[in-house]
């Protein structure tokens, strides 16, 4: 498992089984759920029902049904805002509509079917650090084989893929606000390995 690296913000219930665990200060997960490295190498394509772009500012307007994609990455919105910088990075802000938040999906190594996909009213992504974060009434889940095997809650959380970090904060500007409200993380029990050894061992 990797430590926790400094990473730069720019902007960004009940447990079952096991444990919940909640904060009122910001979080740091190192965990191993780091995005489909492939997905770096890929072209990003957005499409919008409309968009308007300014050249003087490099910046495109995007309204209706908007969608990014990046090799596995998929986030859909309703509108978006999309600047370029000269290096060819720049940045996308997507937000939803009421009853209709932002939805984000991406592969994960280390599996043929993992993944990791969120929820949020608003979402940034950076395209040259690949860094995702999600605000207001966010909700970022870890899948297995199509089952959840963890979740999280907050008013920000910020997803680096490339550097393998989890942030979690309970308010929507990424500062820890000291009894503003509380992150949850619900964790379920992974499944024991059978033993065939000692079962048949039992058996005889």
């Amino acid at each position: 498992m990797s430590m926790p690296r400094n990473i730069s913000l720019k902007s960004m219930p009940t447990i079952r089984v096991l444990s919940a665990l909640s904060l009122c200060a910001a979080v740091l997960l190192p965990l191993s759920v780091r995005a489909e490295k492939a997905d770096s190498q890929k072209r990003t394509n957005i499409s919008a029902e409309y968009t308007e772009f300014d050249g003087k500012t490099n910046t495109k307007v995007l309204k209706g049904k908007v969608e990014l994609t990046r090799g596995t990455l998929l986030i859909r919105a309703e509108n978006g805002v999309e600047t370029e910088t000269a290096d060819g990075g720049g940045s996308v802000t997507l937000s939803g509509h009421a009853g209709s938040q932002v939805f984000f999906r991406q592969k994960r190594d280390g599996g043929d079917d993992l993944w990791i996909e969120g929820y949020a009213d608003r979402v940034e992504y950076d395209k040259k650090s690949e860094v995702v974060r999600f605000i207001s009434k966010a909700k970022v889940r870890y899948l297995s084989q199509q089952k959840v095997t963890q979740e999280q809650n907050g008013e920000f959380l910020s997803y680096d893929s490339v550097n393998d970090v989890f942030t979690a904060t309970n308010s929507a500007s990424g500062k820890h606000v000291p009894g503003g409200g509380r992150v949850t993380i619900t964790s379920e029990p992974k499944e024991k390995k059978s033993d065939s050894k000692q079962d048949s061992k039992e058996n005889k």
